[in-house]
């Protein structure tokens, strides 16, 4: 994921399994309205909503927070070009796995075929 150089100013992600929209504004220096904005523009960003519709955010959504962040923020994205740069990086790192995937059935169909002679 990308690291920004500005990220690196904000505060250490404690070892928590889930964070409070509050912990998440300030772990990421971002207000909490833009949090709640930036969930119905990136479908990436999904809470878990518990009780009276609070939002609970894991480390992963954290993290996505502060690429999204750095995207806006510091590389001068728009919603729209951030938006689509998450996309295509999601989209190289499913085509590596699946290519991974696929090597490896090979590799085990090669050995299946090895035993069948």
């Amino acid at each position: 994921m990308l690291e920004s150089s500005n990220n690196s100013e904000l505060p250490v992600i404690p070892e928590k399994r889930y964070f409070t929209i509050g912990e998440v504004s300030e772990l990421c220096g971002v207000k909490p309205h833009v949090l709640r904005y930036w969930e119905q523009e990136f479908t990436e960003l999904s809470p878990v909503k518990r009780r009276g519709n609070r939002r609970y955010y894991q480390r992963h959504d954290v993290l996505m927070i502060r690429q999204i962040r750095a995207l806006l923020y510091e590389q001068g994205y728009t919603i729209g070009g951030a938006r689509a740069h998450l996309l295509r990086d999601d989209t190289l790192e499913q085509t590596a796995k699946s290519k991974a995937f696929i090597h490896e059935i090979l590799n085990e169909l090669e050995d299946i075929l090895t035993l069948l002679k």
